[in-house]
């Protein structure tokens, strides 16, 4: 369990957390350019001089009440930062070996072996950082973060630096890490495809507090506190692979509440969990299922709730089993079809995203 309960005045905002986090897994603070993100993770690393408590997995890092302060480099923390912030006169093996050395021996779990493999940069060791490209850098980095064993990792928008390219080579990374170390990470981010793909648990910050917290399919389906512009808005479906058609390329995925066929899983095994990102602008309301259609996803669902989110658009909280579905239509749609809570409607998904 990570607690951090922490008070910050600033010039625009006030940080004001009162955090209870999973001692494992990614937790995401996302939220807006300048809403308290990196703030909260300073303050978490000691590089903030906030007023509160942080304790990580049973060790007080700071207690104001009982007067106790573990100044950052006595915090057992690995931080990554938006830029790869590597030593110029050093290797890639070098920086890796300055954050190994920084970790005493009776302390060390994570082998720097294991964060090279796990990381894919066997190959870059021996190369400066001036020759890296911006991916491997920050995969570097990464690793430099790892060989100091942390009973955390903080990254702050350790993607937001890359073109798209080049963060589509390390987010595979990410998601390796996360299932093969048993280390809690503060993932700190805007994007939520990152968040979709990468996080457990997800952290809503707004001007200093947090305004919601809990598992990323639950934070990303609700419509009080939207996680972006409605025009983005998705909703995560977790579920199993159940089958493969090799003739048409499709896996069949079931989920509480239905199944879904999706591309790009050729390689997945029956019986794999996988995450799926579907967008409410992908998904279209019909009162019966449609005959002669083109669209093969369609999921019988009650509307849960039903708002206006923008000028002639609505968005609509669709529930199928436990799991929740967002759609957006039109405010014509909805008056056409008379769309209203509790009644039961056909989901039709006409695109849905692999995520891992």
């Amino acid at each position: 369990m990570i607690e951090a309960r922490l008070q910050l005045q600033r010039a625009d905002f006030t940080l004001d957390v009162n955090l209870q986090l999973p001692g494992r897994g990614i937790t995401a603070l996302f939220g807006p350019s300048g809403c308290g993100k990196t703030t909260c993770l300073r303050a978490m690393a000691g590089l903030e001089r906030a007023q509160g408590r942080v304790v990580v997995n049973g060790q007080v890092w700071q207690d104001d009440a009982t007067r106790q302060w573990r100044p950052t480099h006595q915090r057992a923390l690995g931080y990554v930062f938006q830029e790869a912030s590597l030593f110029a006169h050093l290797s890639a093996r070098g920086n890796l070996q300055y954050g190994l050395q920084r970790t005493p021996a009776a302390r060390r779990k994570v082998q720097l072996e294991q964060a090279v493999e796990l990381l894919g940069i066997g190959h870059l060791l021996e190369r400066s950082p001036a020759s890296l490209s911006g991916g491997e850098r920050q995969r570097i980095a990464i690793a430099r973060a790892l060989a100091t064993s942390p009973q955390l990792l903080l990254m702050d928008e350790p993607l937001s630096a890359l073109d798209a390219q080049r963060k589509a080579e390390v987010l595979p990374y990410l998601e390796r890490l996360q299932r093969s170390l048993d280390i809690p990470v503060l993932y700190v981010s805007h994007a939520q495809d990152e968040v979709a793909r990468l996080a457990h648990h997800v952290v809503l910050l707004q001007a200093g507090r947090a305004v919601l917290t809990g598992d990323t399919a639950s934070a990303m389906a609700q419509t009080a506190y939207p996680m972006g512009p409605a025009a983005d808005a998705a909703s995560l479906v977790q579920g199993q692979i159940t089958a493969y058609d090799a003739q048409d390329h499709l896996s069949t995925v079931a989920f509480d509440g239905g199944e879904l066929f999706i591309s790009g899983a050729a390689q997945r095994q029956p019986g794999q969990t996988v995450r799926l990102r579907v967008l409410a602008r992908d998904v279209s309301i019909a009162l019966q299922a449609p005959a002669g259609s083109s669209i093969l996803n369609r999921v019988p669902a009650t509307i849960a709730a039903l708002h206006a989110d923008s000028p002639g658009h609505a968005m609509l909280s669709l529930q199928a089993g436990s799991t929740t579905l967002l759609a957006r239509v039109s405010a014509r749609s909805v008056r056409e079809l008379g769309l209203q809570q509790g009644q039961m409607v056909i989901a039709q998904i006409k695109s849905v995203a692999l995520l891992d």
